[in-house]
């Protein structure tokens, strides 16, 4: 555009200026051409002066045009990590509330083996009171003849009229009449009908249901009735557990003992003679007991390192290896 209009002043120019030629009839040529040369310096001035003032105006939009490109690029780098900052926060919260999960079931399954642990020392304690105290009240109890004891004026004891005999007769004034007394009926069975397997497992829901009496019931029943199979061992063990739950221990040491003598091959023949060592302690047969808790290792060393474990914790307890040497 500028050169077209640099043209165009250049034939107006020459227009003018050969109008000038021909109607310069009283003046110079050469003043005439001082005067062309001069306006045409003042063009090409003026035309310079915007062509330079149009170029800095375009360049202004070039650079801008350069900038603002470079900005969105910018933008959207800033855009993408943005999005994978949240993606690593989100992450990062989602780890930590696995986190708080994981301890909070650490921190309550802590608490339970505590409570648990304290419950079972508390129940040995209190076993050990439990026995102590039954022998002094069985003493207590116990009325020899001849003591300085009072009684009710003409009261009998029940020695007076123990005859040795089934049937009891009692007279009276009108009629003589004859008592026979009860006979022990056994108790219903309780098993259903069908493998012994299926009948071990309804013994064992009544363990898992906390009715020790069925459980005491149905696992006899079962080692009475299947003496020979590889689940009577195990039957005779909880058995025996029946008594130990309920601190029946005089009856659970002769459960655990008629356990090791008849099975003593089973699965839960290691802790069966465990158990029946702690037994024979808490009833007063100290050595006895020290005896068979140490002996667990002996007889079963491939036995489950829980049970050995127990075995030693046992034997520092109740300092069997003081006693034996």
């Amino acid at each position: 555009m500028i050169k077209i209009k640099y043209l165009f002043v250049l034939k107006l120019l020459g227009v003018f200026f050969f109008s000038n030629i021909a109607n310069a009839d009283n003046h110079n040529i050469s003043e005439l051409l001082e005067i062309i040369q001069k306006d045409l310096k003042t063009l090409e001035k003026a035309v310079y002066a915007n062509s330079s003032s149009n170029d800095f105006s375009s360049s202004p939009n070039t650079m801008d045009q350069n900038s603002e490109e470079v900005l969105t690029r910018h933008l959207l780098k800033l855009s993408e990590i943005e999005n994978q900052f949240q993606d690593l926060t989100n992450k990062f919260e989602e780890i930590n509330f696995k986190l708080d999960k994981l301890s909070n079931r650490l921190s309550k399954s802590q608490a339970d083996n505590q409570l648990r642990f304290q419950q079972l020392e508390n129940k040995t304690v209190s076993l050990n009171g439990n026995e102590n105290n039954i022998v002094k009240t069985k003493k207590e109890e116990e009325v020899l003849p001849g003591s300085s004891q009072p009684q009710d004026l003409g009261s009998i004891s029940y020695k007076d009229t123990d005859t040795g005999q089934e049937n009891q007769e009692i007279q009276s004034v009108e009629t003589t009449n004859t008592v026979v007394t009860e006979t022990f009926v056994s108790e219903e069975k309780i098993l259903p009908e069908g493998t012994p397997n299926e009948q071990y497992d309804f013994a064992t829901s009544f363990l898992k249901n906390g009715d020790y009496n069925m459980a005491e019931r149905a696992f006899r029943e079962f080692v009475d009735n299947n003496p020979e199979h590889d689940l009577a061992g195990s039957a005779q063990y909880w058995y025996a557990e029946t008594f130990r739950i309920r601190q029946l221990f005089t009856d659970a040491a002769s459960a655990y003992l008629e356990g090791y003598q008849k099975y003593p091959k089973s699965q839960k023949a290691p802790i069966n003679l465990l158990k029946l060592g702690v037994s024979l302690v808490q009833i007063g047969e100290k050595d006895q007991g020290c005896l068979m808790i140490s002996g667990v290792k002996k007889e079963y060393p491939q036995a489950n390192q829980s049970v050995l474990q127990k075995a030693k914790y046992e034997e520092k307890k109740f300092e069997c290896k003081k006693e034996n040497s």
